[in-house]
Order: C-alpha cells, then structure tokens, then sequence
C-alpha cells in the first residue's frame, strides 16, 4: 500500500473527481459510508448515542454527513456544528442543509457557550482533516480540549484534529484530539506511524473509499505500508532436488559471557527462517551453551573465552550477521572493525555491534554496500544523533542510507525498512507483547537467515520485519501480549511460513 503526503492526497482525490467522473459530495458521502460502517463495527448503535462535532471545512462535511447516515439507521445523534455558517466549505454548507431537514444542529463559535455530553456518549471528531497547515489555537483548541477531558470514547474521521499528515514538531500536544479510534481514508496518514503520536491515534483503521487505482499506481511516493499481498510473491518456492548447499551458508556472531541467550535466539530464529547451514561465531564461554540449545547449528570458538575478539575465515558465508549480546569490550571492538574490512558480501548489523558502530562512527564508511543495521530508538539516536520527534528521525535515517548505500531497519511499532534509494517501507505486522527482551535478536537471525539464502537486501528486509512481526502476533493469540517472550516468536515462526504458503 502506498502512503502519501496530504497534499498529494488531495490532489488524487482531485484526479479521482476529474477521472470518474464523480462529484465532490458524492465522493464525500462514499466516505462517509466507508466510515460509518466502521464506526457501527465498534460501537452498537442501537444503545450508543454518538455526540458529532462538525468543523467549517470538509472534514466537517464528511462529519455532517455521518450525522445523518447514523440518524438514518435510528441512532441517537447530537451535533455541534463548530463555525459560523457562513464560513463553511462548499460540500460542508451542503451536507448541512441535509443534516438540517432531519434534524436541529447547535452552532458553536465562541469558548462562552456551554458543550453538556450526554454521560454515555461516544464523540465523533470531525473538526479538522489531513489538510491542516497550522497549530490549532483559540476558539478550536478550547474544543479540543473541551473534548479531550470529557472522558469519552472519541472517534476521529480521516486524522485526529490538530494533528497534521506530517511533520508535528511544532504543535502542542494539548490541542491535539486524542481518540480512541481512528477511522482513515484509503492510506494512513504518516504522522499516525510515529510512537510520540500513537496517544493522539488510538486504534488506526484504514478503509476503502474507492480513490482511483490507475491514479493511485501512477502516482510516486517514497513511502510504502507492507502488507501480506507484497510479501506473499517474494517468497521463492524450494525446488524438489534441492540441498542444504542451496539454502547459504549463515556467519553469525553473537554472544558474550552472560549473554549467550541473544546468541542462541538469534541462531533457532534463522534455523526457523530456512537457511541451509549455520555456524555461530561464540566465546567459549558460550559454546556448549550454543550446542546444545542449537545443535542444527555448527560453531565456530573464538580464542577468547570471555567475547569476541577475533574474526573466522569469511569465504565460505554467503551472509554475515553480527551484534546479538558480543558486548563493548575494546577486543570486540576491534575484531568488528576487521570483520567489517574483511567481509565482501552484505552484513547485518544489530544491538551492540551498533552500539560500537556509534562509538566509531567513522566506520560507517566500510560497510559493504547493502548492508543493513537494524537500530531500536535509542540505538539510532546514538548513532545518528538526538531527533525532535519521529519524523525528524526518518529523515536522518533516508540521509544516512542514502549516504552510505545502506539499508537501516528502524524497529518500532512500525517497524520501517528504509533503502538507499530513500524509500521507506513501513511494517503492518506486530503488537506490544513484542517490546520484550531478545525480540531484536530474533528479527536478526529472521533476516540474516533470509539474505542467506539468496533474497536480495530489500526483499529480505521487508519479508523478516512482516514474518517478525506476523509471528508475534500469532503467539499473541496463544500466550497473550503480558505473558510473549522473545522465545515464543521463534516457536510461532513455522504458522507464518505456513501461511504465506510455504509448504
């Protein structure tokens, strides 16, 4: 799925209208059933007065229009109509007017008068949409926050008001709706991606207003939403007579003294992912733990017993992947820097190999081409330094791939694959449970496994960050988001496979 800036959104809502053809209330009554149909999906309307604010421009008119729709279907409906009449978008004054013949809407203009809502009422936020351009203050912010302290479920049409498509680093968060759902139209939005504004999004749902394909495939973006329809042709079927010497030869360098678990969630999540042979490059603190946990995996012993600190012959390894649990130690430091001189094929690099990384910055320059480093928050800020908010983070993160033609893996909620073309490609897949301890170093043995085998850095990237996040999602539906660890993603692994239709 493609996501679009708001100002390009409006243009194909434009270019829908022309290309249709279909006019621009009937687009906005399409929209308004898209959302009203969705809202009756959370809320039963029989026994659910909804209280409807309604703003001066079209975010208000799909808002007026839903009044109605809801009226129409019997449900108790009361509106707020939040502007003078005579500033009303076209489309906004005619879906007054038909809002009008069925029933009385209350005009607000000013902070005096008094908003009372009914005490079992769910708020329709339709104040502003996606083309907001600037803080929200005065007379709508009072609203907002009138609103926000009411202690209701609230429900936003397209974008939670006050909130813009982009970039928020300049507004309050105080006059910001925050909703409980919000229903948005045809894309998300990208604001509605980032964690500092998930409070302000609630649950997001995404539906069809039947925006014009050819319109939407023709036009460019450099952002992208993974869904299972782009992952399902990436996979490549295994062949009858094929051998484990297909399926690559996997280098992973992981673990220290005390931290043999990353090491050994790392190696169980690639041999789950598929790779045809695995050595694990471990201290020899760690190598009977890794035998035995692992015993589909080979290992290779460093000459310390404590960390890493020397680098095995490479030739062999159609992937390299370093960083689960070696430490900081000055010897692992200096065994990463050979390692990453010495590796002619695309490494992985994660957890405290980056923490390295951001302790040397300068070495960012010998990494092969097409690599990927798989940063959490704050592993990237070290990295690549503080950022005011999430949007400003993406924007270092596009900087650095494209300086250094790497791929940078940003994990979160919407865990994002950024490429050195400058494309971002954010995860659909995953859920809370999985903030949980060793769930990166799964993701690492996930991708590596995959870049092993052949795939190709983009598609292994985004494949490993769905099947993650699909993973932990079905062990939620086992164990429950409270109870999930890291461990359990891998066990789920094969249901994933399964139902991309891997055999």
């Amino acid at each position: 799925m493609k996501i679009f800036p708001t100002s390009v959104i409006k243009k194909i809502d434009a270019d829908t209208i022309r290309m249709e053809p279909v006019s621009s209330i009937e687009l906005m009554e399409r929209a308004a059933r898209a959302f009203t149909n969705e809202l009756l999906r959370y809320y039963d309307g029989d026994n659910t007065p909804f209280a409807i604010f309604a703003g001066p421009g079209n975010n208000g008119g799909d808002a007026l229009a839903v009044a109605r729709l809801l009226i129409q279907k019997g449900c108790g409906v009361v509106v707020w109509l939040c502007a003078a009449i005579d500033k009303l978008s076209p489309n906004c004054a005619v879906n007054l007017e038909h809002l009008q013949a069925l029933q009385q809407v209350e005009t607000l203009v000013d902070e005096k008068t008094a908003v009372t809502l009914p005490s079992d009422c769910v708020v329709i936020d339709g104040l502003f949409g996606s083309g907001l351009t600037r803080p929200l203050e005065g007379f709508y912010a009072h609203v907002v926050q009138t609103i926000n302290s009411s202690g209701r479920d609230v429900v936003s049409i397209d974008i939670p008001s006050g909130l813009m498509g982009e970039d928020n680093a300049c507004l309050q968060p105080q006059n910001i709706i925050k909703a409980t759902h919000t229903i948005t139209f045809q894309f998300p939005k990208l604001s509605m991606l980032f964690a500092e504004n998930g409070a302000f999004v609630g649950n997001m749902t995404v539906v069809d207003i039947s925006l014009s394909a050819a319109v939407i495939d023709s036009t460019p973006t450099s952002w992208y939403m993974t869904e299972k329809n782009d992952i399902q042709p990436l996979l490549v079927p295994r062949e009858r007579h094929a051998h484990k010497g297909c399926f690559g030869r996997l280098l992973l360098v992981a673990g220290s003294r005390g931290m043999a678990g990353a090491s050994v969630l790392a190696a169980r999540a690639a041999m789950r992912s598929g790779v045809g042979l695995l050595t694990v490059h471990v201290p020899g603190c760690n190598n009977l733990v890794m035998q035995t946990a692992v015993p589909e995996a080979m290992t290779s012993i460093d000459v310390c017993e404590e960390c890493f600190s020397t680098v095995p012959q490479l030739s062999k390894y159609s992937a390299v992947a370093v960083g689960p649990g070696i430490g900081r130690d000055k010897k692992s430091a200096d065994a990463l820097k050979i390692l990453m001189q010495q590796c002619r094929v695309p490494m992985i690099l994660d957890a405290d190999a980056l923490n390295i990384l951001a302790e040397n910055p300068e070495w960012l320059r010998l990494l092969p081409c097409g690599s990927v480093i798989t940063p959490h928050p704050g592993e990237f800020a070290r990295l690549a330094g503080g950022s005011k908010d999430s949007y400003q983070a993406l924007q270092k993160a596009v900087e650095l791939a494209m300086q250094y033609n790497i791929y940078i893996v940003l994990k979160g909620a919407y865990s994002v694959v950024v490429t050195p073309s400058g494309e971002c490609h954010f995860n659909s897949t995953g859920n809370p449970g999985m903030a949980t301890a060793g769930s990166g170093d799964v993701l690492t043995g996930i991708l590596a496994s995959l870049l092993a085998q052949g795939y190709t850095m983009p598609d292994a990237a985004r494949i490993a960050v769905y099947a993650h996040g699909l993973s932990g999602d079905i062990a939620t539906m086992n164990v429950g988001q409270r109870a999930l660890v890291a461990g359990d993603i891998i066990e789920f692994l094969p249901d994933v496979w399964l139902s991309l239709g891997e055999q």
